[in-house]
């Protein structure tokens, strides 16, 4: 039996008689398709059509790395002829990387043979045994970061996968079986699950990806769960196909959540009060904020335009005695009311609004108006709202911050990317990645390689600070953002600042040598100068024109042209394009 089952598994790979369908992986924050999953089949009407006997067969028979070698080289040609957007997720059995592949760069070979860049691709970790040797498949999976790739760990929490395998591996991405995803909005404790593994993702600077959402309820439920769980992937988007969906914008129904705000606005504060106009008589407005005692100020509009306020305290001051209401009896608002008021559109970042609250300390700040780009009327908006918005938002960056250095970690730095591709304005975005760091963490440790880290951070920070965005991508890798025209100077002055301070990190003897003598993988010593900064630099000139993957493309391209130059560089890419 297991003799002709290996004979007609063996007929099938060595055939090709394997069908990769693909199945979306959405980003609903950004409402696009972030990758794609390469999902196999067998043969049409075969018994083995089903992936899961397909490699239950292979496992029995001794066939298992040739037919997940076979999926993944399937898997790339066909993904590359679709062409497909965004990245390509492939199902790779631990085993096999510690085996053929690790040692022979088959991935790699069928990636440059069918034009396919390896930061495109994600390997993801799929079990149907366990992980043996924790060392070797850290290893591993070095050397595919090496490469290129980037790391999924599939289905947390099923089988084999387990809390070790996210702790020993860090992988880029985890995704979460199904099983928790699964009746979430029905199931309280799912969703406390949930936020601990959020908790947990954060801290150890992967991205979540949410499988299995196959209803409306369940993505709502994940997506006001928390809104940084922006991977998703499941029926409810769509099914896995041979041609599978290229845009998400019909697959959202109208009962999805909508885009999240990308920059918090005043808006975020806005409450849409009633008005009043400058005719209203006084003792009608006494009684609105007697029969309202949270009623702090009410903004007087003509016009559709403000003209003035009245506070609540000020105004209750003048009925405290028993003539109030005769003088007042017959007058209008307009002459009571107090044209010093706070006036802020809209459209003013949470942080700007705050600036000009301070900047504004002659009039008081309790309360303000809220008018729209053509100064009409919109709501009142008042100090403490906004300080516990600005509060949530410190306290999300600080979530999504490295920790390390403090900078924004990658899910701020892809969402500030984004905003500045959809302002539309011309900018200049930079890599930075420090040259002969690993051998200088080889010899020192990985103590004193951290303070180079920092203080890199913190030469950025200086030479940077508000004229551009800087964030830490992770380990030894920047990312600056800046407007303007300055951008090429900052960058020299970076590498001069650098280049100052680098010997500084060596022993006395290391100074003098001018760098270390290390040992690579095949026992050979070899000669590492001071460690030094590649800066890759890529100008946009119409944001509007390309995305933030785009972008992550050539500056990983442009990275490696960086680094072939000796020293401290900065490569600029001089093509003519956005």
């Amino acid at each position: 039996m297991a003799c002709r089952e290996a004979q007609e598994l063996r007929a099938i790979i060595e055939g090709e008689q394997l069908t990769p369908c693909f199945q979306p992986i959405v980003d609903v924050g950004r409402q696009r398709v972030h990758g794609y999953e390469a999902l196999i089949r067998g043969p049409e009407g075969s018994w083995m059509h089903s992936p899961l006997i397909l490699f239950d067969v292979a496992m029995r028979t001794g066939l298992l790395v040739e037919l997940d070698l076979m999926c993944r080289r399937l898997a790339v040609a066909a993904f590359v002829r679709l062409g497909l957007p965004g990245r390509l997720f492939l199902n790779v059995m631990p085993s096999t990387i510690v085996e053929r592949d690790f040692r022979e760069g088959l991935t790699l070979g069928y990636l440059r043979e069918y034009g396919l860049a390896p930061n495109r691709v994600v390997i993801e970790l799929t079990e149907h045994v366990p992980i043996q040797d924790y060392a070797l498949m850290r290893q591993a999976v070095a050397h595919y970061r090496d490469m290129g790739f980037q790391v999924a760990l599939d289905d947390l929490g099923a089988g084999h996968s387990s809390l070790r395998h996210w702790a020993e591996l860090r992988p880029d991405f985890v995704k979460l079986d199904r099983h928790f995803v699964t009746g979430i909005d029905r199931e309280p404790g799912k969703r406390e699950f949930l936020r601990s593994i959020l908790d947990v993702s954060r801290s150890l600077g992967c991205l979540l990806i949410a499988e299995g959402v196959e209803t409306v309820e369940e993505y709502r439920c994940l997506w006001e769960l928390d809104r940084s769980l922006s991977l998703l992937q499941g029926y409810f988007f769509a099914r896995p196909s041979l041609t599978p969906p290229r845009e998400i914008e019909h697959l959202l129904t109208s009962g999805a959540p909508l885009r999240q705000e990308k920059v918090r606005c005043a808006r975020a504060v806005l409450k849409p009060l009633e008005p009043i106009t400058p005719q209203w008589p006084v003792l009608d407005l006494a009684e609105r904020f007697r029969a309202d005692p949270t009623l702090r100020c009410v903004a007087v509009v003509e016009n559709e335009r403000p003209i003035g306020v009245v506070r609540r305290n000020e105004f209750l001051t003048l009925f405290t005695n028993p003539f109030s209401h005769a003088l007042f009896s017959k007058r209008r608002i307009g002459e009571l009311a107090d044209p010093r008021m706070m006036v802020a559109v809209d459209e003013t970042p949470l942080t700007a609004l705050s600036q000009q609250l301070t900047d504004n300390s002659d009039v008081p700040q309790e309360d303000f108006v809220i008018v729209d780009a053509e100064e009409r009327y919109q709501g009142m908006g008042n100090i403490v709202d906004l300080l516990r918005e600005i509060t949530s938002i410190q306290v999300r960056q600080a979530r999504h911050a490295n920790p390390l250095t403090g900078l924004p970690g990658n899910l701020l730095i892809n969402q500030t990317l984004d905003e500045w591709l959809e302002r539309g304005d011309a900018f200049t975005a930079v890599y930075c990645d420090l040259d002969n760091f690993k051998a200088y963490n080889d010899a020192y440790g990985y103590a004193r390689g951290d303070r180079v880290i920092v203080a890199l951070a913190q030469l950025l920070d200086e030479l940077v600070g508000k004229r551009g965005f800087i964030g830490h991508i992770g380990g030894d890798d920047f990312m600056l953002l800046f407007e303007g025209h300055e951008w090429e100077h900052c960058c020299h002055a970076i590498l001069e600042a650098f280049g100052a301070i680098a010997p500084d990190f060596y022993d006395a003897s290391d100074r003098r040598a001018g760098g270390i003598w290390v040992e690579n993988r095949q026992g050979q010593t070899h000669f590492c100068p001071f460690v030094s900064l590649s800066l890759a630099a890529r100008p946009v000139c119409d944001g509007r024109g390309c995305d933030s993957l785009t972008i992550a493309e050539d500056l990983s391209e442009l990275k490696q042209q960086a680094k072939r130059q000796a020293g401290n560089s900065l490569f600029i890419d001089r093509r003519q394009r956005c």
